[in-house]
């Protein structure tokens, strides 16, 4: 029986497991409930798991050789629109990116595993990640221990897509940047604060924020390489609490994304210049604080079509493959990938009808539970495969 056909016979399983987390939804660094929930069913399955940098980690198998199965868990903080009746009733975490089905498909592809680790030739690690949304449940991981049983060889992670797309279609890329970097900060902007009377005795740390805003924007019409791409977006531009008063402070935050390196390496230098340089010449002065430092997703060409060719040894009806994709979302896999080999895969989750409307990362998203006996599938396959090759 090949892992497809076990995983669907294990499909209620992941279903279910699928279900628990989503309606169970947490965000970050702290998932009790969840890492509870793993070490659980990881004992069911005769798995010793730990908590390790607020996830868990657990090995099954021998030998030198080590595969690394990482998903991510946490949700985002926000309201559910889907209608599910499973969807998380708090009405502030909801899996509206798909982390849920991560875990139980690495839930199942572990049981799987176990049930055959006479047959392995190596072991398989099992990462069960934290905030990764806020990029730092990979370090929190690594600093805690991931590694601490020697480094994998290699390592490979799963993601669920949604929209207007059929179940079966996996996306990916050999070589090239697959996920764009993701440097967040924040500028805070310090000015005079004054009656809105008397503007000429202020320093208007608002003025200040609104040219800085507009010179950032020129770094990538004017300084970013034209043939490479850079995305700067200021998202939040907080001040005042008065129409009548000019504040003291004013707060801008923002992202940097790019697919290359010696343009995230200038931009990152230039809006600290520009911004420090712009908050001069009006007399105020601004501290920039860095909230992210993802480097870009760059999977391995020679895992990455090693993995790709053990999913089509599956009996997986309707499977497609789509190269070279790549997106300008970050992932903080990134971290685990500037470490070792790895290789990243997108595989659809959605509908060819209106439930495919919405996008990740939208309350009303909706995500299609076909895809869970391929992903688990997947994941136990290409292990035991990569370990024997």
């Amino acid at each position: 029986m090949t892992y497809f056909e076990k995983a669907l016979t294990l499909n209620d399983t992941i279903i279910k497991d699928r279900r628990w987390f989503h309606t169970n939804a947490e965000v970050g660094l702290h998932m009790p409930k969840a890492q509870t929930y793993v070490l659980s069913r990881l004992s069911e399955m005769g798995i010793v798991g730990r908590p390790c940098g607020g996830g868990v980690v657990a090995e099954i198998g021998s030998g030198d050789r080590v595969l690394l199965l990482r998903a991510d868990m946490d949700a985002l903080p926000m309201p559910e629109e889907s209608g599910e009746p499973f969807a998380c009733p708090t009405g502030t975490e909801a899996h509206t990116c798909g982390h849920d089905f991560h875990a139980a498909m690495l839930l199942s592809a572990a049981s799987m595993l176990k049930a055959n680790e006479a047959n392995l030739k190596g072991r398989v690690r099992f990462m069960f990640q934290p905030a990764e949304e806020t990029f730092e449940g990979a370090k929190a991981m690594m600093a805690d221990g991931l590694f601490d049983n020697g480094k994998p060889d290699a390592a490979m992670a799963l993601h669920v897509t949604a929209g207007r797309m059929p179940t079966g279609l996996v996306m990916y890329n050999a070589g090239q940047t697959m996920m764009f970097s993701a440097d967040g900060f924040r500028l805070t902007i310090k000015g005079k604060g004054s009656h809105g009377a008397y503007p000429h005795l202020s320093v208007d740390p608002i003025n200040i924020g609104v040219h800085i805003h507009l010179a950032l924007q020129e770094l990538i019409a004017r300084e970013a390489d034209p043939t490479k791409s850079a995305i700067l977006t200021i998202g939040k531009f907080e001040a005042g609490a008065a129409a009548n008063i000019i504040p003291d402070t004013a707060i801008l935050e923002g992202t940097l994304r790019t697919n290359d390196a010696k343009v995230r390496s200038l931009l990152v230098r230039r809006i600290k210049e520009v911004a420090e340089g712009t908050a001069a010449l009006f007399g105020g002065s601004v501290e920039l604080t860095v909230l992210s430092d993802v480097p870009p997703l760059l999977c391995d060409k020679t895992l990455t079509d090693k993995m790709v060719g053990f999913i089509k040894e599956l009996p997986i009806p309707n499977l497609n493959f789509l190269p070279e994709v790549s997106s300008s979302a970050s992932e903080d896999f990134a971290f685990i990938a500037e470490q070792i080999p790895a290789v990243f895969m997108y595989v659809s989750a959605g509908f060819t009808d209106e439930r495919g409307d919405a996008s990740a990362h939208n309350p009303k998203v909706r995500f299609n539970e076909g895809v869970c006996p391929i992903g688990a599938a997947a994941l136990a396959h290409c292990a035991e495969r990569y370990l024997e090759s």
